[in-house]
C-alpha cells in the first residue's frame, strides 16, 4: 500500500520532467526556423547515445513574429506560459532588444544569433563579436598596404564595424572616404566612386542587396582590373557569383562556414539528410543550428538541480530560480571535438562575446572561390598565398607645371596687399589661401597664376544650366585649381576632386555682443543672499532682545543715577529696549553709541556681536567691490535650440552657400525649422554674402550662420561682435580641380605634411590673430574695470532718503503730539502752542527754550514762574518742595 502512495506521489513528476521546452521566434523568410528545427531534432535524436546531452525529451516551439513590438511581446508571454527554459531570435535589432529585457526580467535564457554592435546589451550572442570582426577588416587593409579607401556601408551598425579604419585616417593621415549605399538605384553613387579615381574599396552591406550592388556596379564600369574589392559579407557563396568573377577585378570574400571541415560535412550528412549544396547554408542558419546544440549540452549539466519548470505569468514579478545558473552554463560548457559546430569553434570570454572563431580568405577570380587565408583573433593572418594587390599607376610628375589657381578676394584667404607701388602678376595678393599654395608650390615644384573670381560666386547647381562660379570654370577647364573658404560638400564632390582639407570647421552663430546689464537700484543689496539679510536682521532683533534682558539681570548695569550722593534711593538702568536697539545698530553700522555696558555678561555679548558685525562688514564690503563693477551680459539665446524657439532675433544664412545647404539636406527637426523660417522669409534672412551678414548683425537684432572659421577671424577684429555657443556639424575646406586628376594624391599628401609639421597652424595664427587688426578685443577685454554710475548705487541714495523722510515725518508726529498734550495739560489753545514751538524751532541762534509750567505748582513750591524758567535754561534740577 505504501509503494502505491509512493508512487502515486512521484508519478505526476517524473512523467512531467522527461521533456524541457525551448522556444523560437522567427520572422521567416530565410530558413533560420528549418535549422531551429532540425537541430532540436538531432538533439533528440543524439540523446540517447551522447552523454554529453540530456537524456530528456527536447520540445520546441516556433512562433513566427511581424515587425510589431506588441506582437512580440504577446508571444514571449505564449512561450513562458509554456515553462520554457529558453528562447532563441528572433533576427531584427529592436525585437531581439526587447526579448531580451523580457527574459532579463523572467530569469530566463536568451540566446541570439545576429550581429551585435551594442555593447550594453548582454544576451547570449553565438554570433561572433562585431569587435573582433572588425580587426579583419583592419588587418585586411594593412596586409594590403592600402592608403586610401572608399568604404560603401548600408546603415549605422555597418558604419559601426567601420570603426577602426575610420581612425585609421586619424592615425596615419591616410585619406578615407565613406558613402552610404540609398538604393534601389546605387548607379549615380558607384558611378561617383568609378570617377573619384579611387581603387581600393570596401562593401558592407547585406547579403539581400549586395546581389543588386554588385550587378549595378557591373553595369557601370565599376568591377575592372583597375580595382580592389572587400566584401564583408559572410554569405557570398550563398549567391549566383558566376557574373563577377570574369570581372577582372582583385575580389577578397570573408567566409565563416568551412564547408571542406569533417565536422560540418558529417552535421551535413547526418542531420540535414545531405540537404544538397554546404554553400547554400546562410550564416545565421548554421549559427542557429549551433546555438541549439550549445544550448542542449549546457542543459545537461542541470539535470540534477532543475526539478520543476513552472510556467511564469508574463505580467507578475517571479523569476525562473535556476536561469542565471543555466546562462552561467551555456557560456561555459564544452561540447565534444572542443564544441566545433558548422560555424566552427564556439567559445565564449570573460565579457560573454563569442572568441577565438576562425575566419577564410577567399578570392573570387576566374576559377571561383580560392583560400588564400585563414584568419583568427589570436595571430595573424596566415596567407596560403601571396594576396593579389593592385599596384596603381605611378603618379604624374608636378616638375614645372604651371596651374591656373583661381582664388576669390575674401579676407583672410585672399585679398590685394595695401602697397604703394604697383604691384603685377602674383605679387598682387596676400593671404591665407596665398600662403598655402606657395607652400604647395615649394614642396611640389609646380608654377601658378592666380585668377581672381571677380562676383565672389563659389559654384551653385542648377538643373538647366549646370555649374556656375568658380566649380564651373574648374569643370569648363577655364581653371586647374580653386582655393578659398570652399567647403567640401557631397554635391560639388560628384563633379569635382577635393584634397584632404586644409582647414576643419562647423557652423557658428555669429550675433553682437550682449549688452551689460543695466544696474539695478537695489544693486547695494546683492552682496548678501536674501536669507542672509533676513538672518541678519533677525540676528539684530534677537541680540537687542537679549542684551536689554541681560542688562535687565546684570546687577553691574544698576548704577547710580547721581554720583554725588553716596546713598542713593534709587538706580538707574541705561540698557532700555530702544537704547539696545540703537547699541547694536551702531555695531553693525561700525560706528558705536555713547552706551556702554558695564557689567561682565553684557560686555561678553556685546564683544560677541561685535566679532559677528565685524565678519559680516568685511564681508559685505569685499562682495559689493566685486558685484557693483562686474555685470553680467545678458543674451536673448543662448544656444540654437533656444535661437530656433524664439521669434524676437531673426537669424540667416549666405544665400546659395553651403551653410544654408545644410540646413536644407538635414534631417533634424530643428536644422529643418530654422531652414523653414530662412525660407519663408528670405528677403531679410538669405544675405548675398558674408560681410552684408556681419553688417545686419551690428545694426539689428539677428544672428546670422557662419562658418566658425569666419566667424573666429571676424571677432577678432570685431569687438562688438560674438560667437554664440559652440560650432555644429564638421567640414572642411579643400582645393577643387577637375574629376580624376592626376595630382590629387600628392597634393593631399602636400597638405597632410603641412597638417603635421604644424605649419598650416602657424600660418592660422599669423593671418587670425597678428595681421590687420587681429586680437585687438583681446587687449580690450582685459583693460580696466568701467566706473560705477548712479544706477549701481543708486539704491543706497534711496535708503537715505526714505530714511530722512521716515525721521522728519516721524519728529513732526512727536512735536505734534506733544504740542497736543501740552494744549490739553495747560488749557492753552493748541495754535497758539504750535506758534511758539515753531519760533523756537526756527530760532536758530538759540539753544534753550523755556519750559511751561502751571502757576499753582509755581507758588506752592515757592519759586516764580521766571525763576524756573532760568532754572530750566541752566541746566539744573528744578525740585518741587514738600
Amino acid at each position: 500500500m505504501l509503494w502505491e502512495i509512493l508512487l502515486v506521489a512521484i508519478l505526476p513528476y517524473s512523467i512531467g520532467y522527461k521533456s524541457y521546452n525551448i522556444g523560437g521566434l522567427f520572422e521567416g523568410g530565410e530558413g533560420i526556423e528549418s535549422a531551429f528545427g532540425i537541430s532540436a531534432m538531432a538533439v533528440n535524436k543524439n540523446r540517447h547515445i551522447d552523454l554529453n546531452l540530456s537524456m530528456k525529451y527536447m520540445q520546441v516551439y516556433q512562433i513566427n513574429v511581424d515587425d510589431d513590438l506588441w506582437d512580440v511581446h504577446s508571444k514571449v508571454c505564449e512561450l513562458v506560459q509554456e515553462g520554457v527554459v529558453g528562447i532563441f531570435g528572433p533576427q531584427r535589432k529592436q525585437s531581439v532588444h526587447h526579448v531580451h529585457s523580457m527574459c532579463d526580467a523572467m530569469g530566463i535564457p536568451h540566446i541570439a544569433t545576429t550581429l551585435n554592435t551594442d555593447d550594453s546589451l548582454k544576451t547570449i550572442n553565438i554570433y561572433p563579436h562585431s569587435k573582433a570582426l572588425s580587426m579583419i577588416y583592419y588587418n585586411l587593409v594593412v596586409e594590403y598596404k592600402w592608403k586610401t579607401y572608399t568604404i560603401l556601408y548600408e546603415n549605422d551598425d555597418s558604419l559601426i564595424m567601420m570603426k577602426p579604419l575610420l581612425e585609421r585616417w586619424n592615425a596615419t593621415g591616410y585619406t578615407v572616404t565613406i558613402r552610404r549605399l540609398i538604393g534601389p538605384n546605387y548607379r549615380n553613387m558607384l558611378r561617383a566612386v568609378k570617377l573619384s579615381g579611387e581603387e581600393n574599396i570596401i562593401l558592407d552591406c547585406s547579403i539581400e542587396i549586395l546581389t543588386s550592388v554588385l550587378e549595378q556596379s557591373l553595369q557601370v564600369g565599376l568591377l575592372t582590373e583597375k580595382f580592389n574589392l572587400i566584401i564583408t559579407s559572410l554569405d557570398l557563396q550563398t549567391i549566383n557569383y558566376e557574373p563577377f568573377q570574369y570581372s577582372g577585378m582583385n575580389i577578397t570574400v570573408l567566409r565563416l562556414i568551412d564547408p571542406n571541415s569533417t565536422v560540418v560535412k558529417n552535421i551535413i550528412k547526418n542531420d540535414f539528410n545531405g540537404f544538397g549544396n554546404v554553400n547554400m547554408l546562410t550564416v545565421n542558419q548554421a549559427l542557429m543550428f549551433d546555438a541549439v546544440q550549445l544550448f542542449a549540452h549546457a542543459f545537461k549539466e542541470m539535470d540534477d538541480i532543475v526539478k520543476y519548470i513552472p510556467p511564469l505569468p508574463c505580467d507578475g514579478t517571479e523569476v525562473w530560480e535556476h536561469g542565471e545558473t543555466l546562462i552561467n552554463y551555456i557560456r561555459t560548457v564544452n561540447l565534444p571535438d572542443g564544441m566545433h559546430g558548422l560555424t566552427g569553434l564556439v567559445k565564449f570570454d570573460t565579457a560573454g562575446y563569442r572568441s577565438e572563431f576562425q575566419l577564410d580568405i577567399l578570392n573570387l577570380g576566374e576559377d571561383g572561390l580560392t583560400k588564400i587565408g585563414v584568419w583568427n583573433n589570436t595571430e595573424p593572418i596566415k596567407w596560403i598565398s601571396k594576396p593579389v594587390v593592385y599596384q596603381p599607376q605611378e603618379q604624374l610628375s608636378m616638375q614645372n607645371i604651371t596651374f591656373r589657381v583661381l582664388i576669390s578676394l575674401s579676407r583672410p584667404y585672399a585679398w590685394l596687399k595695401d602697397s604703394l607701388t604697383m604691384r603685377l602678376g602674383n605679387d598682387r595678393f596676400e593671404g591665407y589661401a596665398i600662403d598655402i599654395i606657395q607652400e604647395l608650390s615649394n614642396k611640389l615644384g609646380f608654377n601658378y597664376t592666380f585668377i581672381v573670381q571677380e562676383d565672389k560666386n563659389y559654384g551653385v547647381y542648377n538643373n538647366t544650366t549646370g555649374w556656375n562660379g568658380m566649380i564651373g570654370k574648374i569643370i569648363s577647364n577655364e581653371a586647374d585649381l580653386a582655393i578659398t573658404d570652399l567647403t567640401i560638400t557631397e554635391q560639388r564632390e560628384k563633379d569635382v576632386d577635393f584634397t584632404l582639407p586644409f582647414m576643419s570647421f562647423g557652423i557658428s552663430i555669429l550675433f553682437r555682443k550682449a549688452s551689460k546689464a543695466e544696474g539695478s537700484l537695489m544693486s547695494f543689496l546683492s552682496p548678501l543672499d536674501n536669507q542672509v539679510w533676513l538672518c541678519l536682521i533677525a540676528a539684530y532683533i534677537f541680540v537687542s532682545l537679549e542684551l536689554f534682558i541681560i542688562g535687565r539681570i546684570c546687577p553691574g548695569e544698576w548704577v547710580n543715577p547721581y554720583p554725588c550722593i553716596d546713598e542713593p534711593t534709587e538706580l538707574k538702568n541705561q540698557l532700555q529696549f530702544k537704547n539696545c536697539l540703537w547699541f547694536t545698530l551702531g555695531a553693525l553700522m561700525q560706528q558705536g553709541s555713547e552706551i556702554a555696558p558695564a557689567g561682565i555678561s553684557t560686555r561678553l555679548l556685546s564683544g560677541c556681536w561685535f566679532f559677528f558685525c565685524l565678519i559680516m562688514v568685511s564681508t559685505y564690503t569685499a562682495n559689493l567691490a566685486s558685484s557693483l563693477t562686474f555685470e553680467v551680459p545678458v543674451l536673448p539665446f543662448h544656444n540654437l535650440v533656444e535661437l530656433a524657439n524664439q521669434n524676437k532675433i531673426k537669424y540667416g544664412a549666405k544665400k546659395a552657400g553651403s551653410t544654408l545647404a545644410f540646413f536644407q539636406g538635414s534631417n533634424d527637426s530643428t536644422y529643418r525649422q530654422i531652414y523653414e523660417t530662412m525660407k519663408n522669409d528670405a528677403i531679410n534672412c538669405l544675405l548675398p554674402s558674408n560681410e552684408a551678414g556681419k553688417e545686419k548683425v551690428l545694426r539689428e537684432d539677428f544672428a546670422f550662420f557662419m562658418e566658425s572659421s569666419t566667424v573666429e577671424y571676424e571677432i577678432e577684429r570685431n569687438c562688438n561682435l560674438t560667437v554664440i555657443d559652440r560650432p555644429f556639424t564638421e567640414k572642411g575646406y579643400g582645393i577643387a580641380m577637375r574629376k580624376n586628376a592626376p595630382y590629387r594624391h600628392d597634393l593631399s599628401s602636400a597638405i597632410l605634411e603641412l597638417q603635421e609639421t604644424g605649419i598650416l597652424a602657424q600660418m592660422k595664427q599669423h593671418w587670425w590673430r597678428q595681421r590687420n587688426g587681429g586680437g585687438s578685443c583681446e587687449q580690450v577685454e582685459s583693460g580696466q574695470p568701467e566706473e560705477l554710475n548712479l544706477k549701481n548705487v543708486g539704491g543706497v541714495y534711496l535708503v537715505l532718503c526714505i530714511g530722512v523722510i521716515i525721521s522728519f515725518l516721524w519728529t513732526l508726529t512727536e512735536m505734534l503730539l506733544r504740542i497736543r498734550v501740552t494744549s490739553h495739560e495747560y488749557n492753552v489753545p493748541f495754535k497758539e502752542q504750535l506758534m511758539e514751538e515753531l519760533k523756537y524751532v526756527f530760532k536758530f541762534n538759540s539753544t534753550t527754550k523755556p519750559v511751561r509750567r502751571k502757576i499753582a505748582s509755581s507758588r506752592k513750591s515757592g519759586i516764580s514762574t521766571t525763576d524756573c524758567i532760568s532754572i530750566a535754561t541752566s541746566n539744573t534740577v528744578c525740585e518741587e518742595s514738600v
